[in-house]
């Protein structure tokens, strides 16, 4: 089977796909933006949102791995012309993953407010923090169905449902944002931070609906439970619990992240959360072509041709090291006007500023790290993205955070951390997969 890996065939993949990608973080900064911005209490309010968001960027990157394993797995059989082992698989996956998100639901919800104590929230910073969530949460499910029913298409070469789904509910998230949080007058009463709740939730259920309307009616991929369970369910397990090894990493990073910023301070958190949430942004639009190494290397893989597989990584380096730039240029010139976008307020501006910088210079390393993070993904090597992390983390992230705090470095230290951390993450994986592939290539 002839895959094209053209830099029109990628863009196809990738476009779509970033605009897809960017639907969470954007519900995220949406909320940052409205609830920073009212009259009560703005900067408690989006530290909350900071907080929360954190926690539950957390749950949905660990649970949400279920797109990475299902692409993987269904992109293999569609390179080696097999789908139809593979049809039953994600209806299987979906059923299994969205049980335990009700699992989670029902143990993190009555303990709400212990959580967020753990990341040094208090007083009415604490009060917000559980307000948002305990509303926020209940999207948790419909997100995680999304997420899965996203690797389905993703494994298919189809990247264009995802986008049109994600920009439905990013455009339905902005609108209601403003008509919850701020009100209508006559209609709807302001309701403050659990108003951009309601939004976000209910703009995942109507992702989630039209998700399931699309992979039935534009698919051969069924939505209902079949037994005996598809044979790959092993290996989809076994990726998934590497995947999620990988993922509770990722949240230590960002839990000490988020722990020592809320520590030093409201006006710290709320700079953070800008931050943090401008870079998830960054990353999600770098990760448009993440996702399309991801869907080219499984079927490339899948198809044996590790020729293409090798120019396919080189490409995809150039195209994202420029977009990564492309962003640091972009942020340079809105630089002031960026911030005022999620806060007016002159003591969170002063902290967010002096690291916004950072956020941007990072961007062209970030795209190395995601691209090669998602081929591998791709490729099903989910070990070796699991013990990267962990090393990561362990022996860069935290012992630089450590370092920079006893320094007094506060949010220099924390994003100082980040930079480091994203270049233990990226390079060792592009000498591992040249390792591997090169070889393998000339013999092809």
């Amino acid at each position: 089977m002839s895959t094209s890996i053209s830099l029109k065939h990628i863009n196809k993949l990738a476009i779509p796909a970033l605009i897809a990608g960017i639907s969470e973080p954007i519900l995220s900064l949406t909320d940052a933006a409205v609830v920073g911005n009212v009259q009560t209490n703005p900067t408690e309010s989006l530290a909350a949102i900071g907080i929360v968001t954190t926690f539950l960027s957390m749950l949905i990157w660990v649970l949400g791995q279920t797109r990475s394993a299902i692409s993987s797995i269904i992109s293999q059989h569609v390179g080696a012309n097999s789908l139809d082992k593979v049809k039953d698989l994600p209806a299987q996956a979906i059923f299994l993953i969205t049980s335990l998100s009700l699992v989670i639901i029902a143990t993190t919800y009555p303990f709400a407010s212990q959580i967020f104590t753990l990341y040094n929230a208090s007083d009415l910073i604490l009060d917000y923090s559980v307000d948002y969530y305990k509303i926020r949460v209940f999207g948790f499910p419909f997100t995680l169905f999304v997420i899965a029913v996203f690797g389905t298409f993703r494994g298919l070469q189809n990247t264009y449902y995802p986008m049109i789904i994600a920009i439905i509910g990013a455009g339905l998230n902005v609108i209601l944002d403003f008509a919850f949080v701020y009100g209508i007058e006559g209609i709807i009463l302001p309701m403050h931070i659990k108003g951009a709740a309601y939004a976000s939730v209910i703009a995942q259920i109507i992702m989630a609906i039209i998700s399931a309307y699309l992979l039935l009616t534009k698919t051969a991929i069924p939505l209902r439970i079949t037994l005996p369970l598809n044979k790959q369910i092993g290996n989809f397990t076994i990726m998934i619990l590497n995947l999620f090894v990988r993922t509770l990493a990722l949240n230590i990073t960002l839990y000490f992240a988020t722990k020592y910023a809320t520590g030093y301070g409201k006006n710290y958190i709320a700079a953070y959360t800008i931050a943090i949430n401008l870079w998830f942004l960054g990353a999600f639009i770098i990760d448009g072509y993440a996702s399309a190494g991801n869907i080219l290397s499984g079927k490339l893989l899948g198809n044996k041709n590790y020729k293409a597989l090798l120019k396919l990584s080189e490409r995809l380096i150039k195209y994202g090291v420029a977009l990564g730039v492309l962003i640091a240029i972009l942020g340079g010139i809105f630089y002031y006007p960026i911030g005022h976008i999620f806060t007016q307020k002159p003591e969170v501006l002063k902290e967010f500023y002096k690291v916004f910088w950072i956020v941007l210079a990072m961007q062209p390393l970030c795209a190395i790290a995601f691209i090669f993070d998602g081929m591998f993904k791709g490729l099903g090597k989910m070990k070796d993205l699991r013990n990267l992390l962990l090393l990561s983390t362990i022996f860069v992230f935290l012992p630089v955070l450590f370092i920079a705090d006893h320094f007094n470095l506060k949010l220099y230290g924390i994003f100082i951390a980040f930079t480091f951390w994203i270049i233990a993450r990226g390079f060792p994986l592009i000498i591992k997969f040249r390792k591997q592939f090169s070889p393998l290539a000339q013999n092809n």
